[in-house]
């Protein structure tokens, strides 16, 4: 072999296993496969199951409008998840294994969850049914003229409805619709702004298509538990332990 020759072999050979000391590039993972999107049939499928675990829903016809978004929030919060009212593939798996919520105590009356931000009704055998999200007071300090500086709270107790004003009723602190007085000046009523987090200065704030219907609902004395205040264990389960009902200004939002 002439050496031009033999020459040639060993560069050849020495470009050859410098290919293989070079790493090969890492093959790009594959993209995790997105969700399908929901059908209408298991739109429909995700309302029934939220009618039948208490939710307050609108027609169950696999159209998801704003009453089926609130019955969601409404399952969000009582789960202790994201109040995002979006119905996703990972929520309607949530909904097929969920159990209904249970009361703290027996009886007609209406219980509202002051630390889930939902409330519901009651019936005579311990049901619970019409589940709504609420926004409740937003616990900071505010002075509105004619009033002395407070708290935006609202009070934990076993209160009731004592009387009722129907259509909007405008206070200092803000409207009013079909206001439900519990004690006070401070109501479970109906609003256009019903946000997932505490934001009134006292009253009970519930979506608009409830306060429509929820007055023929509940009678004048029916009682209203209030619970899950700053500081208050939270419980899950038939309870009968007292809370503590703090005095409010009259007029209070």
């Amino acid at each position: 072999m002439s050496p031009y020759r033999s020459t040639a072999v060993v560069v050849l050979a020495v470009a050859f296993l410098s290919l293989l000391a070079i790493p090969a590039a890492a093959a790009p993972k594959p993209a995790p496969p997105k969700s399908a999107a929901l059908s209408r049939d298991e739109i429909r499928q995700a309302e029934r199951w939220l009618a039948d675990l208490g939710y307050w829903t609108g027609p169950i016809d696999g159209v998801w409008d704003d009453v089926s978004r609130h019955a969601l929030i409404a399952f969000q919060k009582i789960q202790h998840a994201r109040a995002t009212g979006r119905l996703t593939r990972a929520e309607y798996n949530a909904l097929s294994v969920a159990a209904p919520p249970r009361p703290r105590e027996l009886g007609e009356h209406i219980e509202v969850d002051l630390a889930r931000q939902v409330l519901f009704l009651v019936d005579a055998d311990g049901r619970v049914g019409n589940i709504l999200p609420i926004s409740s007071g937003s616990g900071k300090t505010f002075h509105e003229k004619g009033y002395p500086e407070t708290h935006a709270v609202t009070p934990c107790g076993h209160l009731e409805v004592y009387t009722r004003a129907s259509g909007w009723k405008t206070s200092p602190l803000g409207e009013m619709y079909n206001p439900l007085y519990i004690v006070g000046g401070i109501a479970i009523h109906g609003s256009l702004d019903v946000p997932a987090y505490p934001a009134s200065h006292g009253c009970i704030r519930i979506p608009m298509f409830a306060s429509q219907r929820l007055p023929r609902m509940v009678p004048n004395r029916m009682p209203v538990y209030v619970y899950g205040c700053k500081g208050e264990p939270p419980v899950n389960q038939l309870a009968g332990s007292p809370v503590v009902t703090d005095k409010v200004a009259a007029g209070q939002e």
